[in-house]
């Protein structure tokens, strides 16, 4: 795809969501949600393949909130045990990954095989500011030991500068590898650095570059996710690809504010109190940290 075909896509979602998605917050009379009413929100949400919504909604099923949390440990002080103690959690509770730093793909491969989590990585983190040759290397290398998600991040800079074609050869350094490798792979375009038109070009970046998931933030920036960011994203790359929000997601309020606004899957360092409120337990205190 061209810049100037990338372009004109993006022409056309702005002045599609000019009279929907960018208006003022209003709430809807008969449930005060924010947008749309209710049953279109729902309908939104369903349209973009969210079959578990209405599980976490009534908070009532621990299990399908677990598998939607990435289990997140990316501190730069993070020791070996308190990666083994992710692990233990992300075991015990069942979560979809852990997501962890490079240098802890292997070991957390080695102790999370055969219990069903799977092991996340990042690229390029948490910048974006490397060139994508080194991002295409990384990516290989997570895989290689023992990565089965790669969330990126993208090259901001180039961004704001207008040179979508670099952003476009910058995620496809990372979503070939991962194509050909069977990995999932996220691109983070940072959010919280960005404006609205800047959000809406880099979620049709992504989508063109083949991305299977746009996510919110690294959780190293001026801000973590919010419900307004997830639905922008969610109406741009639509029911094929998937939304994860990050960064802030503390408790089962914020999860469930984030599925309601179309993420898929969700970061956290939280997940163990997420998972014990989502139970009716009295959550307890975990060493894992964003």
């Amino acid at each position: 795809m061209t810049r100037e075909e990338l372009q004109r896509l993006i022409d056309i979602i702005v002045q599609e969501m000019s009279s929907t998605a960018l208006r003022p917050a209003a709430r809807c009379a008969c449930h005060s949600v924010l947008y749309d009413c209710c049953p279109d929100r729902l309908r939104g949400v369903i349209d973009a393949g969210a079959t578990r919504v209405g599980v976490h909604a009534t908070g009532g099923a621990p299990a399908a909130v677990a598998s939607m949390i990435d289990h997140t440990l990316l501190k730069p002080d993070a020791t070996k045990r308190q990666i083994e103690e992710l692990c233990r959690e992300a075991a015990q509770f069942k979560f979809a990954t852990v997501c962890v730093n490079p240098t802890w793909v292997a070991t957390c491969a080695r102790l999370l095989a055969g219990s069903g989590v799977g092991v996340c990585s990042v690229v390029g983190f948490p910048l974006g500011a490397t060139t994508a040759d080194v991002k295409g290397y990384e990516t290989q290398r997570a895989i290689f030991d023992g990565a089965r998600e790669i969330d990126m991040v993208i090259n901001v800079g180039a961004l704001k500068s207008g040179d979508l074609r670099g952003v476009e050869r910058d995620i496809e350094a990372v979503t070939a590898p991962c194509r050909e490798c069977g990995a999932l792979s996220k691109v983070i375009i940072e959010a919280a650095l960005l404006t609205d038109d800047e959000k809406i070009t880099a979620c049709t970046v992504a989508k063109a570059a083949g991305a299977d998931y746009v996510k919110t933030s690294t959780g190293f920036g001026p801000g973590g996710a919010t419900a307004a960011d997830v639905a922008l994203m969610r109406r741009v790359v639509g029911a094929e690809m998937g939304v994860k929000a990050a960064g802030g997601v503390r408790d089962l309020e914020g999860l469930k504010a984030m599925i309601a606004a179309g993420a898929t899957r969700v970061g956290a360092s939280a997940g163990v109190k997420i998972v014990q409120q989502a139970r009716g337990e009295k959550p307890s205190i975990t060493s894992s940290g964003y």
